[in-house]
């Protein structure tokens, strides 16, 4: 797709215009801090100025720099001064796609452990498939799978007993994930093919 020997200023900033929006979001919903967020999108564009990884196209460029967003934010996870704080001060708000019918559903989402909620928002915001998240967060398929369930399921039971209007959106939710991943599970069922859903 283009030389690697140098990066560019219109490379980069292409990049940045791409994907930018997406790594931030991924960012800031494992990290759960506007800050942190902000410094992994940093690393992550930094990085890929050093890089010299030959992109096929756009969407090889997306996927190399969500897994270079979601190894950086495990690398920061795992420092003692991050497992002393509590952040998620503006998760919802910002992480969650701009639709006012799942307000009440992000919320929840961000209440979801970091493990769970990754997934969640790799295959409901940015559209992708078991197969392309396991490769991306660096887990198997079975897992991401395991995982999307259990965040189905904790949703549920977050979300219950709310109104009837919050409890019909949950479940348009939740059978929509059902049937994108039995589609993932499946030999013919197409990962990359996923449409992204309306949230």
């Amino acid at each position: 797709m283009e030389d690697t020997s140098q990066r560019t200023d219109a490379f980069l900033l292409r990049a940045m215009k791409l994907c930018g929006d997406a790594v931030y979001r991924l960012a800031l919903c494992r990290l759960g801090s506007r800050a942190d967020a902000e410094d992994v999108y940093q690393d992550v564009f930094l990085r890929l100025l050093r890089d010299t990884t030959a992109f096929a196209d756009d969407e090889h460029l997306k996927a190399w720099l969500l897994r270079v967003t979601a190894s950086r934010c495990n690398d920061l996870r795992r420092a003692a001064w991050f497992k002393r704080t509590a952040p998620l001060e503006a998760l919802p708000d910002a992480a969650a796609p701009e639709d006012e019918d799942y307000t009440a559903l992000w919320q929840a989402v961000a209440s979801l452990p970091a493990r769970l909620r990754t997934p969640v928002y790799l295959h409901y915001v940015e559209g992708y498939g078991t197969e392309e998240i396991a490769h991306i967060t660096g887990c198997r398929p079975a897992t991401v799978r395991t995982r999307l369930h259990r965040a189905r399921k904790q949703l549920k039971e977050i979300l219950e007993g709310d109104d009837d209007e919050t409890n019909q959106t949950t479940e348009r939710f939740t059978e929509d994930a059902g049937a994108r991943i039995a589609a993932d599970a499946h030999p013919l069922g197409s990962a990359s093919g996923a449409a992204k859903p309306g949230v």
